[in-house]
């Protein structure tokens, strides 16, 4: 850009004599922002000294630029700015999705003497967000110098800017006291109501402080009241919000518990960002808190009225508080010595002889020649009822780890500083997690499988007739190939389920601790006639600790029974694979097949990739839902990649086989 170009810009605002603040500073900016061929950062920072140079010599254009923008701004309400852009509605999802959605459909007019209108009409471009977050903190104040809004610490500019940000903190500080009162936090701690909490102290010495630097401003002799004291109280007000999130693991979470305790967090952040605004002790620590806040205004600025932002903030909100019940669950799922990979072991394998008797109901539910419908429900209730015998004995079908040990996963990584993982930490416990779902899946399919085989022999004895006739069983093994039986598919379909179990096992936990569904059941008033107190106790326990998964085990049931109803009435091919029903499918198969059983090896092969895609499907999911809902992410692949391979280098035996005693925690519990 030249320096021509410049002056056309000078002299547009020249004869601009009635262009207001609005349109005075989207001219500067549409004539900043770079095109798309162009370096973001380079092409801005040229436009900027172009500028700049320009009005040096133009200085009378300049004093009339810098004179129109400080009586605007001056005039100009900056509260919303600062209390509303980037702080969570305190109207609740479904005002706010009506709200702006009506906004959309039929837009206010525009506010000229509110910068938070000003903001979104300067920035209305949706690539605004690129490059103001790229350009340095010099390219913006060079922009300010140049442009003479910034003739001291003591212009007009500067102090009513400094008025408003104390006006936002009082209120801001208002509203984190008052948050006290929420009956949501009130249930989770109700010490806070009996003793003056770490919000109300916060707004006491606020208010002091807004008292102080006004005065100070209004005789800079005086003597200054710091911030010190508040930014310590601050941080009591954040330790006081992470004892909330613990108990709200235990003590049940919701959207709404969610969404307050996101929007206190925002609220001590902004007010923390504004003392960084007004601390005078530093000037390049308080400018560069100056522009950070101007970039965090004009991002959040961009999705004030994105139904799309919208959706997506609350349904992060809603994975969190599910996620944070299944990241608990997942211990349970985690092997770490030679003990607890035994009782996976022994546990997987109660469940494979469990799945070989469901397997042959579903055959008999099958070969009765129902109606679809009819068909279909007795086959979800086989699936349902077994999952949750299956669990009520304390075994484990391997493929339902993954939703519970992913989200174990993500916890660990938004335990790390600044949300990334060590590489190392991540792939010891990736290698946990390996080798508990690989022995998991070795007693579902070393049972499963020949039980299937020894009860289809003896059915075939008794009954004089094969489980399977030869083209059932041709059938069954055809449904077994990973291409021409779309086995892998079906697989990855029963893979989505089995992550939709784990969010509903998680979902249903949660609302039985927000509930406090064990206390209700020990009082409830029919169950004292029916129950004695002892009978109700035991009841409570075990709704308490099971609630979630016997849910989470039954719709999985269902849900994997009504995919091929669903494939029918849609004429689609859909269906399921799971690798513990493929294992008793293929047993029943072998003892109705005529040929050599060396035929039905690679089926068995064709099986553990069934097993193969069931996991990883699963894990992937709920892997991806555990990161977005925390905010956090895995990092450099790479890294890990090499972290987990090392590991394998320097101990291959415990890939297979783990210590006989935790290196950290040996007193860990069990895995049922």
């Amino acid at each position: 850009m030249n320096e021509r170009t410049a002056d056309s810009l000078l002299s547009a605002l020249e004869a601009g004599d009635t262009l207001d603040l609005a349109d005075t500073l989207r001219l500067i900016i549409d004539w900043l922002r770079p095109a798309a061929s162009e370096g973001t950062v380079a092409a801005v920072v040229t436009r900027i000294e172009h500028l700049a140079l320009a009005l040096e010599d133009r200085p009378s254009v300049r004093d009339r630029l810098r004179e129109r923008l400080e009586a605007e701004l001056e005039s100009a309400r900056h509260l919303t700015l600062y209390t509303e852009i980037g702080l969570y509605s305190r109207k609740g999802f479904v005002r706010e999705f009506r709200e702006r959605l009506y906004e959309r459909l039929n837009p206010r007019p525009l506010d000229r003497s509110n910068l938070r209108d000003i903001l979104a009409c300067v920035f209305h471009h949706p690539k605004d967000v690129q490059w103001v977050a790229a350009l340095p903190n010099d390219a913006w104040w060079r922009l300010l110098e140049g442009l003479g809004c910034l003739s001291g610490e003591s212009s007009k500019i500067a102090r009513r800017a400094s008025e408003e940000i104390l006006y936002a903190l009082e209120m801001l500080a208002v509203w984190v006291a008052a948050e006290e009162l929420e009956p949501e936090f009130l249930r989770l701690d109700p010490s806070i109501a009996k003793r003056h909490s770490a919000f109300v102290a916060l707004h006491r010495e606020l208010a002091d402080y807004v008292e102080g630097y006004r005065a100070w401003l209004a005789d800079p002799e005086a003597d200054f009241h710091d911030d010190r004291h508040a930014r310590v109280l601050l941080e009591q007000c954040r330790e006081q919000i992470d004892v909330f999130r613990k108990h709200a693991v235990t003590d049940g979470s919701s959207i709404s518990l969610t969404h307050l305790l996101e929007r206190l967090t925002q609220t001590l952040n902004r007010i923390a960002g504004l003392l960084d605004m007004l601390d005078p002790s530093d000037t390049d620590a308080r400018r560069a808190a100056s522009v950070q806040m101007f970039r965090e205004l004009v991002i959040a600025n961009t999705r004030r009225n994105s139904l799309r932002s919208l959706w997506q903030e609350n349904m992060r909100l809603l994975a969190r508080s599910i996620t944070q019940q299944a990241s608990e669950t997942g211990e349970h799922y985690i092997t770490t010595n030679r003990a607890e990979y035994l009782q996976m072991f022994r546990s997987g394998a109660g469940a494979g002889l469990i799945i070989a008797f469901m397997a042959l109901i579903k055959i008999e539910i099958e070969a009765m020649g129902l109606d679809p419908g009819l068909n279909t429900f007795w086959v979800c209730l086989n699936y349902g009822l077994g999952f949750v015998l299956i669990h009520i004995l304390s075994f484990t079908v391997a493929t339902k780890q993954p939703a519970m040990t992913a989200a174990r996963l993500a916890g660990a990584i938004e335990e790390t500083e600044k949300g990334i993982a060590s590489p190392d930490r991540l792939a010891d416990l990736l290698i946990q997690v390996g080798r508990s779902q690989l022995v998991a899946v070795l007693g579902n399919v070393s049972v499963a499988l020949p039980v299937a085989v020894g009860v289809g022999w003896l059915y075939g004895a008794l009954m004089e007739a094969p489980v399977l006739d030869a083209a059932q069983a041709q059938y069954q093994l055809h449904k077994l190939t990973p291409f021409a039986g779309l086995a892998l598919f079906h697989a990855a379909i029963a893979g989505v389920w089995l992550f939709v179990a784990g969010l509903i096992s998680g979902f249903f936990d949660n609302r039985c601790a927000y509930l406090d569904l064990p206390g209700r059941l020990r009082g409830h008033p029919l169950l004292a006639r029916l129950l004695s107190e002892g009978t109700r106790e035991r009841f409570a326990d075990f709704i308490d600790h099971n609630y979630g998964a016997l849910a989470g085990n039954f719709f999985f049931g269902v849900l994997l029974g009504i995919t091929a109803y669903l494939g029918y009435l849609l004429s689609l091919p859909l269906d399921i694979q799971h690798v513990a029903f493929g294992s008793a499918n293929l047993g029943y198969a072998a003892t109705s097949h005529a040929g050599q059983a060396a035929v039905l090896l690679p089926f068995l092969v064709f099986v553990l990739l069934i097993g193969a895609v069931n996991l990883w499907v699963s894990f992937a999911l709920a892997l991806y839902v555990a990161l977005r809902a925390r905010g956090t992410r895995i990092g450099a692949v790479d890294r890990l990649l090499r972290a987990y391979l090392a590991r394998i280098r320097e101990r291959p035996r415990e890939f297979v086989l783990p210590p006989a005693q935790a290196p950290e925690d040996e007193g860990s519990d069990g895995n049922n």
